[in-house]
C-alpha cells in the first residue's frame, strides 16, 4: 500500500521544520535532498521524530566540508538509510538515490569518465592525498561512474539526486537520462535551492520533475508541504531555454 513521503530539501544544519511537518503530518517516511550539515550525529538531531517516520537521505556535496559534516551523517545510526547508489522499498514506492554532485576531476558529464571507481582514484591519487586511508574526504560526495552505471541497470518508482535535471539551467542530461533508463514515473533534487515543477518539460523529459527549494518539503506530488526560504525568488522565465 503507498502512504506519503516528503521530500526534504538542503537543510544545512536547519530541521526544526522537518520535526514540526511530521509532527503534524505524520507522513510514512522523510527523504532528505543533500546538504543535510547536520550539527550532531542525524539520529540526534530527529530524536523528536525518529519513531514517527522513516528516515532516508542522499548526500550532497556540503555534506562532506568538514570532518565533523561526514560523521555527522555517514557516521551516524541513520548511516545504513542514505539511498546513494541503491533502491529501497520505502512507503510501498521503489525509491532509487544518486547523491553528491558531478566534479571535473572525476566525472562532469558530457566530458570523459576520467575515474570510474572510487577504488580506482584512491589507488591513482596517492597516499599523500588519501584521508583515513580511503578517498580524499571531498570525493565522498563525487558521483563516480560505477554508481550511475549500476543504478541505470535498475528499476524504480521514484529517484532522488543532488544534481538537477537539464531542464535546470544547471542540470545535467545524464540525469533525464538515468530516470528514463530506472523507467521513474518522477524526480526530486536539492542543490540549487529553487523550488520548480518542471511541468513544461514533462513530456520533453519522459517523467515528472521537482527541485525542492532551500529548507523546503514537498509530498509525494510535488506539492508544498513547507516553503523554502528561497521560493519567491525562482527564475521561471529561465526554465524556458535547454542548459546548454
Amino acid at each position: 500500500m503507498k502512504q506519503e513521503i516528503y521530500f526534504c530539501g538542503d537543510t544545512h544544519g536547519n530541521f526544526q521544520h522537518v520535526i514540526d511537518a511530521v509532527l503534524e503530518k505524520r507522513p510514512a517516511a522523510i527523504v532528505f535532498l543533500g546538504d543535510l550539515q547536520a550539527r550532531q550525529p542525524l539520529e540526534v538531531e530527529l530524536a523528536t521524530i525518529m519513531d514517527l517516520t522513516e528516515v532516508w537521505y542522499i548526500h550532497g556535496n556540503h555534506d562532506t566540508d568538514t570532518d565533523a559534516d561526514f560523521d555527522h551523517l555517514f557516521g551516524s545510526a541513520l548511516a545504513h538509510r542514505n539511498l546513494h547508489g541503491r533502491v529501497a522499498e520505502i512507503a510501498g514506492y521503489k525509491v532509487a538515490g544518486l547523491g553528491g554532485v558531478f566534479r571535473g576531476h572525476i566525472w562532469m558529464p558530457p566530458g570523459a569518465k576520467n575515474f570510474h571507481t572510487p577504488r580506482e582514484y584512491t589507488v591513482k591519487a596517492g597516499k599523500d592525498n588519501r584521508w583515513r586511508e580511503g578517498l580524499p574526504r571531498k570525493h565522498y560526495s563525487s558521483i563516480f561512474p560505477t554508481d550511475y552505471n549500476y543504478l541505470a541497470s535498475q528499476r524504480a518508482d521514484i529517484l532522488v539526486t543532488h544534481e538537477a535535471p537539464s531542464a535546470h539551467p544547471h542540470g545535467f542530461s545524464v540525469i533525464d537520462e538515468l530516470a528514463r533508463s530506472m523507467r521513474v514515473t518522477r524526480s526530486f533534487h536539492g542543490h540549487h535551492h529553487d523550488r520548480i515543477d518542471y511541468s513544461n518539460h514533462q513530456d520533453r523529459l519522459g517523467f515528472r520533475a521537482h527541485g525542492v527549494g532551500l529548507c523546503g518539503i514537498s509530498d509525494i506530488n510535488g506539492d508544498v508541504v513547507v516553503a523554502g526560504k528561497h521560493d519567491h525568488e525562482v527564475p521561471w522565465a529561465v526554465l524556458n531555454r535547454r542548459r546548454p
